[in-house]
């Protein structure tokens, strides 16, 4: 195929190459739907793997239309090799088996559409196929209170709000309260103990203490905060990108939208009316499409220096009771008293755990109060060794 006799004055090979590759991986793409849509055996399911085939055929269309443009006549499309293996499997085990490999496809096609200016609108359409593709996997199921709680759904979030293990803000944060007074609590217990193993002179334990809470309070605060500050700065990015393919592709947007829901167990007739209304209203919109799709809550995405002093104070708060004995007093009665304010935070921390797992919660605390001995057992002995070889 001599591409440059017939091509127009604003076309090239390299746009021809990349027209005809992407018409054929879009053709390819809605054969391997319409193909799992035929063995799939749920009719809502297999509904939506058509849809999904007709919206590939749309973007081989835009392909199409370029090529003839361009004096082309597009090629003839078989099935790749991929498409039959993955056809194949889903004979025999299932399409929702091979789901999560036609989601990994989709979100290649999304980033080979990267950089492609005429394919812009196309990225977000082939990752929305990859979420709904991952929501079908989930085996999620919804329902139409998952965007407008009325009657009956305004019930039933009152409900989940008083359920304490349902409040996600309050349980995560204190969740990472006693994971951080755990952390606290065995690393400086392991360090005091340990430093106290070479007998030393007493200041020495106080010193590497109180250099341990400092540091690790420190480090835990700079470490939560670099993470809370990426993490914000990531989901803010995508949050605009959501916004901007609103405004550029209402349509293609709409339709996510109901493909999302259709996945989600609602009919398609519902999902429609979900996606009008949504669309009705941007803001509601962009939530909406956030919350589904990436799996946040635009309001609380949280502050990265909240996160910080709460990991310090935190930390700092199991770190110090190891030290504190040596505060006021030294030596044996010092080492003793420490070990067992570290046990009874041991106990506590163990038996507070059990509030997020469910289990018992003295069998919670021995655990946490044997891991907790163990480690300082260990770090007792290395420094005994260090201390005995080292004549401190």
């Amino acid at each position: 195929m001599r591409y440059r006799s017939v091509m127009s004055a604003d076309s090239d090979s390299a746009n021809v190459a990349r027209w005809t590759a992407n018409y054929v991986g879009e053709r390819q793409g809605a054969a391997l739907y319409e193909a799992l849509a035929s063995v799939e055996k749920d009719p809502r399911r297999s509904e939506i793997l058509r849809q999904m085939a007709a919206v590939e055929v749309r973007h081989a269309a835009r392909w199409e239309e370029k090529l003839r443009r361009a004096g082309i006549e597009p090629p003839a499309v078989r099935q790749g090799h991929q498409e039959r293996i993955i056809c194949w499997l889903a004979r025999r085990i299932g399409v929702e088996a091979v789901l999560p490999l036609v989601r990994g496809m989709e979100l290649r096609a999304a980033g080979g559409y990267a950089g492609q200016n005429d394919a812009f609108d196309l990225i977000a359409e082939e990752r929305g196929h990859a979420r709904t593709l991952a929501a079908m996997t989930e085996g999620r199921t919804g329902s139409i209170g998952d965007v407008a709680p009325t009657g009956a759904d305004e019930a039933a979030t009152a409900i989940l709000g008083r359920e304490r293990w349902h409040r996600r803000d309050r349980g995560g944060s204190l969740r990472a309260a006693v994971f951080g007074v755990n952390d606290g609590l065995v690393s400086n217990l392991s360090l005091v103990i340990g430093v106290a193993g070479a007998d030393p002179a007493p200041h020495f334990i106080l010193l590497a203490g109180v250099s341990g809470l400092l540091a690790g309070a420190f480090s835990m605060a700079a470490g939560e905060y670099v993470s809370i500050s990426a993490q914000r700065e990531l989901f803010e990015r995508q949050i605009a990108l959501e916004r901007e393919e609103l405004a550029t592709n209402p349509e293609q947007e709409r339709e996510e939208l109901s493909l999302l829901y259709q996945a989600k167990g609602v009919p398609r007739h519902d999902a429609d009316l979900i996606a009008d209304r949504l669309m009705q209203d941007p803001e509601a919109a962009l939530d909406t499409m956030a919350r589904e799709e990436l799996g946040l809550d635009p309001t609380s995405l949280g502050s990265p220096w909240t996160a910080a002093a709460s990991s310090m104070l935190a930390f700092a708060a199991g770190a110090i009771v190891p030290v504190l004995p040596y505060l006021f007093s030294s030596g044996n009665t010092a080492f003793l008293l420490s070990c067992i304010l570290s046990a009874l935070g041991l106990l506590v921390v163990g038996a507070a755990v059990t509030l997020f797992t469910g289990r018992n919660p003295l069998l919670g605390a021995l655990r946490m109060l044997t891991i907790g001995t163990l480690a300082a057992t260990v770090t007792y002995c290395v420094g005994r060794v260090i201390g005995v070889s080292a004549d401190v």
